[in-house]
């Protein structure tokens, strides 16, 4: 830092984290950028170099500034090219770059107030961060920004399991001809199914997931969204679904989806326990493919994989994953009763979604051993307080830890696409700029 002290300690340096620091910058606050990679900015999401993988939300939505709706299109305009219609979908990549334009464009503008650290952090000290090479960054607040961790659902060690799709050369070794079974039929699945196809990889992607369901698809323009009614927003959860559905029949579901947007976070903080069980237990699978969506020349893409029949998408429970030097096979229960035979390929990509265990994690498990730190009441993450603070096992939330991006979706539910992150990064930056004031 300019005057030799490190204010905020920032432990990720994609998207939340790289965007966290330029706010901070931008108001006056300083903060070390700490991330293993050495890759700020455009983080795991938009690191991909493939320009089939699109962004799932229209370039319009995608500013990663608060208050500036046209900053990336704007940029797409002036630095890629991008003369599309600002309501479609551009490539990840260019989002990426975006980030590192603006991450460096903050620093320039103002020098000394955001160092960029490679390096992995080994632990969370009471005054700042200790790295794995003995390095110490001192700081008045840690800021967890790690993003999503890789799947855990095929465990092993045999080199026929893709664990995390997105490492660096993990399907160098599919062959053109080799047949793929992907576990998880979600956004990863797609993603994983276009670039093996754009790599010249023409064998069979057998997909299975608990309910077979894959994401919806925008439609051709925004949807006006259709204002909630209060039994959608205050009735019982089956009564909030038959309205759903009601209104669904009216509308369509995509301008229904586009009416909770703007509430959802509300609606899951004030849900309690039991509510929130419920909703997890019996919903989450169509809430996440009816919000999470992709663009519909991505959809139109997956439909062709599918009427060829190299894509084949099967409802079952994974019972047991074996995998040998000839390939893998799993064994499996059809959501329909019916017995089958295992599914078998030459490779196995895990796309399950985040395999996240803050109790097992060694960033976030000594936290909870020691109390700085505890897990939500449904155990599905880190209990977070509304400003971002992490609560520890006494209840109190600790000033000097905060979590933002996909670690807090314990506590904000919608934590994942960039709308959502962008309002918790204004926020987050107010509380820590007023927190570096009173140090």
């Amino acid at each position: 830092m300019a005057d030799g002290s490190l204010r905020i300690a920032i432990i990720g340096g994609g998207f939340s984290g790289a965007m966290l620091a330029a706010r901070l910058a931008e108001a006056g606050v300083g903060s070390a950028l700490i991330d293993r990679t050495g890759s700020f900015g455009p983080g795991l999401a938009y690191s991909t170099p493939f320009e089939g993988h699109l962004l799932n939300v229209r370039a319009n939505r995608m500013s990663a500034v608060e208050g500036r709706p046209d900053d990336f299109t704007d940029w797409l305009r002036d630095h890629a090219g991008w003369r599309a219609d600002p309501e479609g979908f551009a490539p990840r990549r260019f989002y990426g770059e975006y980030l590192q334009h603006r991450l460096n464009t903050v620093r320039l503008a103002h020098p000394g107030l955001i160092e960029l650290v490679t390096g992995e952090v080994r632990a969370i000290e009471a005054d700042g961060v200790q790295l794995a090479d003995g390095r110490r960054i001192e700081a008045a607040a840690v800021v967890l920004a790690t993003g999503n961790p890789a799947p855990a659902t095929a465990e092993g060690r045999s080199g026929r399991l893709i664990h995390d799709p997105w490492g660096p050369g993990a399907l160098d070794k599919i062959g053109p001809e080799d047949a793929v079974v992907i576990v998880g039929s979600g956004l990863t699945m797609i993603d994983m199914a276009l670039w093996l196809e754009a790599n010249g990889r023409r064998g069979p992607i057998r997909v299975l997931s608990r309910r077979g369901l894959t994401p919806r698809a925008h439609g051709a323009h925004h949807d006006a969204p259709t204002p909630p009614t209060a039994t959608l927003l205050e009735g019982a959860p089956s009564e909030r679904l038959a309205e759903a559905r009601r209104l669904s029949a009216e509308s369509g579901w995509r301008s229904v989806m586009e009416g909770l947007r703007p509430v959802t976070a509300r609606l899951w903080s004030e849900a309690d326990a039991p509510t929130r069980a419920r909703w997890l237990r019996h919903l989450r699978p169509w809430w996440d493919v009816h919000r999470h969506r992709v663009a519909p020349e991505v959809q139109a893409a997956i439909d062709r994989l599918t009427a060829e029949g190299r894509l084949t998408v099967s409802a079952g429970r994974v019972e047991r994953i074996a995998a040998d030097a000839d390939g893998v096979s799993v064994r499996w229960r059809p959501r329909d009763g019916s017995g089958q035979p295992p599914i078998t390929g030459d490779w196995l990509i895990d796309c399950t979604g985040p395999g996240h265990d803050p109790a097992k994690d060694p960033l976030t498990g000594p936290l909870i051993k020691s109390g700085r730190a505890r897990l939500d009441p449904l155990r599905i993450g880190l209990d977070v307080a509304a400003d971002g603070r992490l609560i520890g096992a006494d209840g109190t939330p600790d000033d000097r830890l905060f979590v933002l991006g996909p670690p807090a979706r314990a506590a904000f539910w919608e934590t994942t696409a960039v709308p959502d992150i962008r309002k918790r990064i204004e926020g987050l930056a107010g509380v820590l700029a007023k927190a570096s004031d009173a140090v």
